[in-house]
Order: structure tokens, then C-alpha cells, then sequence
């Protein structure tokens, strides 16, 4: 057996190569969404970055939140992670700052601003069409407003009738890019009913967690 060494001074478990920065809110988060660990086929740590309500980062775009998210951040990396991701697309907003804190990777249409773009490092050229979820009357309820209670058929319905109409309005459009992390349990449904490309939180970490972790390959000739 090889011989093996600690990490960090402090780190008392290990296995665990994606950290999840999470917001301070509550509603039910299903398989498929970043929030629950049952989506990924490796294991994840989750910090929940006290106070980013949902208010907080999407509708205020409260600046005084960057220094709970840097802090957040620092937890995951001594606890061990290779990588940091955020649990929702409007953290962008603090994707400098948080990058800059650690020594890892860092990773609703009217409260996304071209900041939010600039510091995910999007150049103002990139031909972007943008829609939201937030006039969806079950997706707006249950994770904007919170209510505790979640219709994924409801919202699996909303999100179709929201691709379909980018689609019709954007003929040109290459891929799909889904910015809520709420949304990947529904990318199947929407990749049959427009027939792109879907992208969203969990390609991208099970992107990531591939280059961290190489495994062999197996089978033969």
C-alpha cells in the first residue's frame, strides 16, 4: 500500500473532492437539484453561507454578503475539497472575491446583471438570449417565496413552456444554459421538448470532479 499524507492541519475526514457553497433558505431541494447530495454519484460537502437568503443575493444583491461567502469558502477548503462551487447562479456576483480568498477553484432574468456575467468571466460580446422563471406562478412560489412545498410536475411544466418560448423567440439559439441550480431535474424534459444541447450545475461539477479524480480505466481486449 502507498504511503499516504494529511492535507491540511485540521482536516479530520476525507473522500470528499466537490464543495458546495449553499444559501440560507429552505425549501425542498429534489434529486437532481445541486442542494441534494443524492443528485451526484460521489459524495459532496455542502457550507451554508450564513445570512444569503434569497432576498439577500438575488433581489438586493446585498454587497456586504461577499465576506460570509469568503468565509464559507475558507471552511470548504479545510475541510479538504479540490473545488468550490456555488449552489445558485446569482453567486457570480462574489466569484471574484471568493476566488481570490482560497487556493481552489471557485465555481431570475430580471436580477441578472451584467455583472453577474463579468465576473464568471463572459465577454460582452457573447450572443446571449436570457429568460426567467420568476412570473412561473409554482416556481415562484415554492423557491423564490419559499412556501415549503414543491409541484415538480407543475414546475417541470413551467420550465418547458419557458424553453419552448426562448427557442421560438431565438431561432439561432446553439445550447441551453440552465443558471438555476432548481432546474436540473427538469433538463431531460426540456432537452426533449426543444432538442439542444442542455447545460447546467451538474455538468459542470461532474465536469470538474472528473478532472480532479481520474479513475482508471477498466475492461479489456
Amino acid at each position: 500500500m502507498k504511503p499516504y499524507r494529511v492535507n491540511h492541519r485540521g482536516q479530520a475526514w476525507y473522500g470528499e473532492s466537490i464543495g458546495v457553497l449553499i444559501l440560507d433558505a429552505s425549501y425542498p431541494c429534489i434529486p437532481g437539484n445541486v442542494g441534494n447530495a443524492s443528485t451526484f454519484d460521489f459524495p459532496v460537502r455542502y457550507e451554508k453561507v450564513k445570512g444569503a437568503s434569497i432576498d439577500r443575493l438575488l433581489n438586493q444583491q446585498d454587497a456586504t454578503l461577499a465576506t460570509p461567502f469568503i468565509d464559507a469558502a475558507r471552511n470548504l477548503q479545510h475541510s479538504g475539497v479540490k473545488a468550490i462551487t456555488g449552489a445558485c447562479g446569482f453567486m457570480a456576483l462574489f466569484q471574484q472575491e471568493v476566488a481570490a480568498s482560497v487556493d481552489i477553484i471557485t465555481a431570475n432574468a430580471s436580477c441578472l446583471t451584467e455583472k453577474h456575467f463579468e465576473n464568471a468571466g463572459i465577454l460582452k460580446d457573447c450572443p446571449i438570449a436570457i429568460t426567467g422563471m420568476e412570473s412561473q406562478p409554482e416556481f415562484k412560489s415554492a423557491i423564490l417565496e419559499e412556501k415549503g412545498t414543491l409541484d415538480t410536475v407543475k414546475i417541470e411544466n413551467e420550465v418547458i413552456g419557458v424553453a419552448q418560448q426562448l427557442a421560438k423567440d431565438n431561432p439561432d439559439i446553439g445550447s441551453i444554459l440552465l443558471e438555476c441550480s432548481d432546474l436540473p431535474p427538469y433538463a431531460a424534459a426540456v432537452q426533449g421538448a426543444v432538442n439542444l444541447p442542455v447545460f447546467d450545475f451538474i455538468t459542470m461539477i461532474n465536469y470538474i470532479h472528473s478532472s480532479l479524480v481520474r479513475m482508471p480505466f477498466k475492461g479489456f481486449m
